[in-house]
């Protein structure tokens, strides 16, 4: 019997009921695992650590995962997972629901700055799409241009067509959708109602229609028998009535039957489905029933990636002896192909806008009869259906305006116009109006709408650049790979210990023997800086000189300014963008407005007094001047703040410095949140005993030891530049 590779329609709406209940629960990170497998961890208040599973390849399935059943993260994320962990982390997990009676799941995401929709696409070639408050795709880890639907960033999310739902439809909705067909019962019910065959055969047994009935020879009582069973279906996944079972097979010798009674050649079982109630289709096999059936689930699909590796069928989280940079490679081409895309596709959106625009303007007079007849008809409270059917006769009459009247939406207030382009070869553009405005509005709101997709377009302009980069760190890699194979093949080795090598190139960097060094050059590490959690900048003065030249000339509108209560803090600047950079209005997370108080705190007096913590507020940087009051006087480095402050409370002093290994080679320092998932090792600190020189001298000999490589520390993360990252005053270790 085939083992089961997808979750069917049945087993999600067993499954939503169950994953609900998770409902509350708090993001932590997302990671993605061979461009299918997306994992996201999250922290419950009565569960505690929850691993929530999307796959989307050649298996298709989703639920909470027991944490022994998951891998270890894998290296460097890419840039989907980089952005599901800006827009979820510390988010709540709000529910999760099945798009009707589709293979479908719909999970939602909220956060005070942003709420966040993730599409899970359980069918076909498996998709997962990253939508925003309005529906629109922020990113998919495929994209999809299909004359039916398209699934690409910039666009409206498009669910596919809707699918009859067999476990709710009507009596004489389901006799009429029967009838219909041309072929057997059970086929009819595989198909035409959308139960796939494994359902369909059960629902057959379980009414006594014997499955090959020809659906114009099947009598009303079995179609009634039919319907009874479904409903039956249905009525017990809304319950939660169920009883889940994993199916087993006994793994068989060469068409023998064993010779010891349970034709078992001696290996365990392997198992071949897991269904939300006991079948019975699957009466003669063996199965083991679980509490819940998202246990099942979990269980089953643990256990088929187990015995597809014994088999010799590598695992999703399985390293090969050699890295598959080709295939790296290849996948960031074809996300920069796909971004190409998705430019020329904003190209042509913003192209199509301003034509719309110009032809209004080249239609002038006809589009200001139409709006006009529509408008005022309105102001003499005509309903919009008599406006509709005004209109269709006069384009009977074959009067220009009415002709032109494609549709109508009182719901919406609009009206949908055809209009002529020009040239011999042009054709018909159809322009949506609002009907209480103006030509000149329209066109406006036309033009604004060209503009905001030309926006799109250098956002994704500078994804590509990104993207580059993660190509050639790639090529680095691959190239640095190649140069220690050469350089061991050189010194004799015999090649017996590569696998293991490999794969410590990927993942474990304390072990590797020798780490090829890319130092940065980066123009804020003057400054004291770390990098938010969620990738965003964040500096602060290291003496007054710095803290005025941080707001002169670093603070830019979008920026937030943080100090602390305490007198004898730094500036610090959480910044929306670069120096060279335009920058919009950004929602920072809670997590990232924490870091950076955090960081305020923690270069603060308050750890030079000792102080295990601090408070500190934030500000918008108009509100930051270097003009006193009257009378008044204000120190260097200084500054007088005007309006509402935003406070953080009880902000612990917490340092972490460590050694950065990708993309870049460098010490790291900051708040222990944003400091540990970047470094190979990491030592944090609090207000303690040792002086700054003697603290950072514990920091490199902890390192030191942890790393094979111990010239690389040396090199990377020497005392001096680990104390560049420890606050002044004493400190102890923390752990």
């Amino acid at each position: 019997m085939d083992q089961k590779r997808e979750l069917s329609s049945i087993d999600l709406a067993a499954l939503v009921t169950e994953l609900n209940r998770y409902e509350g629960a708090k993001v932590d990170k997302a990671y993605l695992y061979d461009d299918d497998l997306l994992r996201l961890k999250l922290r419950d208040f009565d569960r505690g650590r929850v691993e929530l599973m999307i796959e989307v390849g050649d298996i298709k399935r989703a639920h909470a995962a027991d944490p022994d059943h998951v891998a270890d993260a894998p290296g460097r994320p890419p840039n989907f997972a980089k952005m599901l962990r800006n827009r979820l982390s510390g988010a709540d997990f709000a529910g999760v629901e099945q798009y009707e009676f589709d293979r479908i799941l719909t999970f939602e995401f909220e956060r005070e700055d942003q709420n966040t929709t993730l599409v899970a696409e359980l069918f076909g070639q498996g998709n997962v799409a990253a939508l925003d408050e309005t529906g629109e795709v922020i990113g998919a880890l495929s994209t999809v241009r299909l004359k039916s639907r398209t699934v690409a960033p910039g666009s409206q999310y498009e669910y596919p067509a809707s699918r009859l739902n067999p476990l709710t439809v009507s009596r004489g909705g389901f006799d009429r959708h029967m009838r219909e067909s041309d072929s057997d019962v059970v086929r009819t019910l595989a198909t035409q109602l959308n139960l796939g065959g494994l359902y369909a055969e059960e629902v057959c047994t379980r009414a006594g229609v014997p499955k090959e009935t020809p659906i114009d020879e099947a009598t009303d009582d079995q179609l009634g028998a039919l319907h009874d069973a479904l409903s039956r279906i249905g009525e017990r996944l809304r319950s939660g009535d169920i009883d889940p079972r994993v199916y087993e097979e006994s793994v068989d010798g060469e068409g023998g039957d064993g010779g010891d009674g349970d034709g078992s050649d001696g290996r365990d079982p392997r198992v071949v489905d897991v269904t939300p109630f006991p079948l019975a289709e699957h009466e003669d096999l063996p199965s083991v029933g679980f509490d819940s059936f998202n246990a099942a689930v979990d269980e089953y699909f643990h256990r088929l990636g187990g015995e597809e590796t014994e088999e010799g069928e590598a695992p999703a989280d399985a390293s090969a002896s050699r890295p598959d940079f080709e295939e790296e490679i290849a996948k960031q081409e074809r996300i920069i192909e796909q971004q190409k895309g998705a430019i020329e596709g904003f190209e042509e959106q913003a192209q199509a806008e301003r034509e719309r625009a110009e032809l209004l303007y080249a239609h002038y007079d006809l589009v200001d009869e139409v709006i006009s007849t529509v408008r005022e008809a309105r102001e003499n409270e005509v309903p919009w259906d008599e406006i509709e059917e005004t209109l269709a006769a006069g384009a009977e009459r074959g009067i220009p305006a009415a002709e032109a009247v494609a549709g109508v939406d009182g719901g919406e207030g609009t009206v949908t116009v055809e209009l002529e382009e020009e040239g011999d070869d042009g054709g018909t553009v159809t322009v949506e109006l609002d009907a209480s405005e103006g030509v000149e509005v329209n066109a406006d709101r036309l033009y604004r709408e060209a503009k905001r997709v030309e926006g799109k377009k250098e956002g994704a302009k500078e994804a590509i650049e990104s993207t580059r980069e993660e190509l050639e760190a790639v090529k680095e890699r691959k190239r640095e790979w190649e140069e220690q194979q050469a350089a061991d093949d050189g010194s004799g080795g015999d090649g017996g210990d590569n696998e293991e090598e490999d794969e410590e190139y990927e993942t474990d960097w304390l072990a590797r023997s020798s780490i090829p060094i890319r130092s940065p050059d980066d123009w804020f590490e003057r400054f004291r800086w770390f990098h938010t959690s969620t990738g965003y900048l964040v500096i602060g003065g290291r003496n007054a000189d710095q803290n005025e030249e941080l707001v002169k000339k670093y603070m830019s509108k979008h920026d937030r300014f943080f100090h602390t209560q305490a007198h004898g803090g730094p500036v610090t600047l959480l910044k929306a963008a670069g120096p060279s950079e335009s920058a919009d209005p950004v929602d920072f997370s809670e997590e990232t407005l924490r870091e950076a108080a955090q960081f305020a705190v923690s270069y603060s007096s308050d750890w030079k007094d000792g102080r295990g913590a601090g408070d500190a507020y934030m500000v918008e940087p108009d509100q930051v001047s270097k003009t006193p009051e009257s009378g008044e006087y204000i120190e260097k480095g200084s500054f007088v703040i005007r309006g509402d402050r935003t406070y953080f409370e009880d902000v612990a002093c917490r340092i972490a410095v460590g050694v950065q290994c990708e993309p870049v080679t460098r010490a790291i320092g900051g708040p222990p949140s944003a400091i540990v998932d970047r470094a190979a090792a990491h030592v944090t600190f609090e207000p303690g005993m040792y002086a700054q020189n003697d603290a950072a001298m514990m920091a490199y000999r902890n390192l030191k030891e942890r790393f094979n490589d111990k010239s690389f520390v040396r090199k990377v993360a020497s005392a001096d530049q680990l104390q560049e990252f420890l606050p002044p005053g004493g400190s102890d270790i923390v752990d």
